[in-house]
């Protein structure tokens, strides 16, 4: 959000109709030859950026509210400089108004059906049971590493840390990557967070998922990047994720499928039942 540009704020806005002729004067954003922006345009602007997850005009920190005020005071010039050149009154104009009217009627008229769709629970969890390879959680490793560029330094490093053990070889590694790893995540003390197998170079991947907890390669693995010492700060087996953690999405999905059918039957037989001309059609030819 913060790095919008300003061309993609105005090009969203566009479209967006004064939504509140009846709004109280906190409401009012600006006033533009007379028309007033509301938080409600705002926060209408706000929803088409992000539908499912739509962000609220008054949550906004000052610089981003003035961008997009910004974007709807240029938007109100435009248009008002476009009605005055005459542009709403053009046969192309009126095309443009009839079908986004036509979108729009259908849009609200989806929402209504996929809203009306139902699916049960029980009906999710067939589903899961059924496709439980679906939910099937690779094995995955938490390690940190520390990356040299020659063997020589990266066997140094673990002299350093030969004898440490537990939360003594843990605070030791971070400190010596942030030191020496001419790694991005030495900073962070090398921490690459949880991968799976497939995530990482093999020779590190091996490495990495042959170590216990706590411990480190006791010779420097060679990769294409250079030489690493790595730490296994944990490890997860393969698992099914529950279908607790999964169930609203599999609804959603369902529901989504279940939606799509809808549709697609509905617009089948409106076209069976429909009477469509075409003028240019061959004799014969429907």
């Amino acid at each position: 959000m913060k790095r919008m540009k300003k061309k993609i704020l105005i090009a969203a806005i566009i479209g967006i109709v004064g939504i509140s002729a009846f709004a109280t004067a906190s409401d009012i954003l600006a006033e533009v030859n007379g028309i007033k922006i509301t938080k409600a345009e705002a926060n209408a602007f706000l929803h088409q950026l992000q539908p499912g997850q739509p962000i609220s005009y008054d949550l906004l920190d000052p610089k981003m509210k003035k961008k997009v005020l910004d974007g709807l005071i240029e938007t109100e010039l435009l248009a008002q400089a476009a009605k005055k050149a005459g542009a709403d009154k053009s046969p192309e104009y009126k095309q443009m108004v009839d079908l986004a009217a036509k979108k729009l009627l259908i849009n609200a008229w989806a929402k209504d059906q996929f809203d009306k769709t139902i699916v049960s629970e029980s009906e999710a969890k067939a589903f899961y049971q059924k496709h439980l390879d679906q939910f099937k959680m690779p094995a995955r490793a938490h390690a940190r590493h520390i990356l040299l560029k020659d063997k020589k330094s990266a066997e140094a490093v673990i002299a350093e840390l030969k004898g440490l053990k537990g939360e003594a070889l843990k605070q030791k590694f971070i400190e010596l990557a942030k030191e020496k790893s001419t790694g991005p995540t030495g900073p962070k003390g090398g921490d690459l967070g949880y991968f799976t197998k497939e995530q990482m170079v093999l020779p590190f991947s091996k490495a990495a998922f042959a170590l216990k907890k706590g411990t480190i390669t006791e010779t420097p693995v060679k990769t294409q990047f250079g030489w690493h010492v790595i730490y296994l700060e944990d490890k997860k087996p393969a698992q099914t994720i529950p279908f607790d953690q999964v169930k609203e999405k599999v609804i959603m999905k369902l529901k989504q499928q279940r939606f799509a059918q809808k549709m697609e039957q509905e617009t089948k037989q409106l076209k069976e039942k429909a009477k469509v001309i075409y003028p240019d059609a061959p004799k014969g030819e429907k």
